[in-house]
């Protein structure tokens, strides 16, 4: 398979570097919109055909494979059905955006404390819905975080607009932050993003290159930190897909594919470009 079309510089050289020495590389990515379709119910989301497998051609060679999602830990696995899958015996899976890790090896989950904050929001938000006129909007429950989606409304983009507000104070009363996403808006603890997360693995593996792919705004904290490794010497590659119309992440990626076939895609050349060095 050729190589994907690159589109800096830098880019092009993280792409050498982890095919010149894999074993000094981390291959991580998002699952919701990246690895798995975005589906209107989340609890339906899987893996897109071959996500798995070319995770699981790349775990042979790298330093560390892993998910890095805003849902628990346990829950992506279960949706992803890494435990099944026997190539990805080392993946590790950093749930609520690095708050909980999960460890193939071992089959156990590691967690931060949840503040109690998320416990006061979970019982004020019904009644926030409620006072907006939203009573239907989805909660999903994710234990240390809320996120407040839209897509199943009549007017998605207008009850997104509408609750920005009140969750925003609700967030500050409880000292959560609020993070929006495509048509979702999430109250999780502060200092918890995929920027912090994916810096605490890059540190406890020694990595030296990384492929992050992403398609929301919430991986904008993972691009970030990357793009701060890579003023200290680290090689990286940053694929964003086009499933969230993310226009900032876009804008900062390295390779940008429409779907999350389009990453099978990407993963399978690198892994073919690592076979045939």
């Amino acid at each position: 398979m050729s190589t994907p079309v690159i589109q800096t510089d830098l880019g092009h050289a993280g792409w050498q570097a982890i095919v010149a020495d894999p074993a000094a590389a981390v291959i991580a990515t998002d699952f919701d919109g990246t690895l798995s379709p975005l589906v209107e119910d989340p609890a339906r989301a899987r893996p897109v055909d071959g996500g798995l497998d070319a995770l699981a051609r790349l775990a042979r060679s790298v330093r560390q494979v892993a998910i890095v999602t805003g849902r628990p830990a346990l829950v992506a696995t279960e949706l992803t059905g890494v435990t099944a899958h026997a190539g990805l015996a080392s993946l590790v899976v950093l749930g609520h955006y690095g708050l909980e890790q999960w460890d193939a090896a071992t089959g156990k989950v590691t967690s931060d404390a949840v503040p109690p904050g998320v416990a006061v929001a979970r019982e004020r938000i019904p009644g926030i819905l409620q006072a907006a006129g939203l009573p239907d909007a989805f909660v999903e429950d994710k234990e240390s975080s809320l996120a407040v989606h839209t897509r199943r409304l009549p007017d998605p983009t207008g009850a997104f607009d509408r609750l920005r507000t009140p969750l925003t104070e609700l967030a500050d009363a409880t000292e959560l932050r609020l993070e929006p996403g495509n048509l979702v808006l999430e109250l999780r603890p502060p200092g918890v993003d995929k920027g912090i997360a994916l810096r605490r693995l890059l540190e406890s593996t020694g990595a030296q290159s990384i492929l992050y792919a992403g398609d929301d705004l919430g991986d904008l904290a993972a691009f970030r930190a990357i793009e701060e490794h890579r003023k200290t010497g680290m090689n990286a590659v940053l694929l964003a897909t086009r499933s969230s119309g993310a226009a900032d992440l876009i804008a900062a990626a390295d390779i940008v594919v429409d779907d999350p076939t389009g990453v099978v895609t990407v993963l399978t050349a690198l892994s073919d470009a690592i076979a045939a060095r």
